[in-house]
């Protein structure tokens, strides 16, 4: 697995839009697997769930995407995680790196 978060200053609705839209287009195999949005009070929190095809781990990869507000900036968490086919080494971590570089790069 891999991990990035960040907080980011900036408009809720336009970074999810922006991040929603980056990772769908930046890739052939992309697509949205679910999602989830709650809001209370002046708290909001959008989860989302991406995948897509790593073909330097030969696997699927998913990303779940975190973003939360309660009043000032919104805190990001994106976690992602990938199948492999060898038993005991990893080779789904340099896709899973590589989906959250596109992640990087749209903030």
């Amino acid at each position: 697995m891999a991990k990035l978060e960040k907080v980011i200053d900036g408009d809720f609705d336009a970074l999810l839009a922006r991040i929603e839209r980056g990772l769908l287009e930046g890739g052939v195999s992309a697509a949205p697997e679910d999602s989830s949005d709650f809001q209370e009070g002046g708290a909001r929190c959008s989860v989302r769930v991406f995948e897509r095809f790593s073909y330097t781990g030969a696997n699927r990869l998913r990303m779940n995407l975190t973003l939360f507000q309660g009043g000032g900036p919104v805190h990001l968490s994106a976690v992602t995680a990938g199948g492999g086919h060898a038993p005991f080494v990893r080779t789904g971590a340099w896709g899973e790196e590589a989906f959250l570089d596109k992640l990087r790069k749209l903030l």
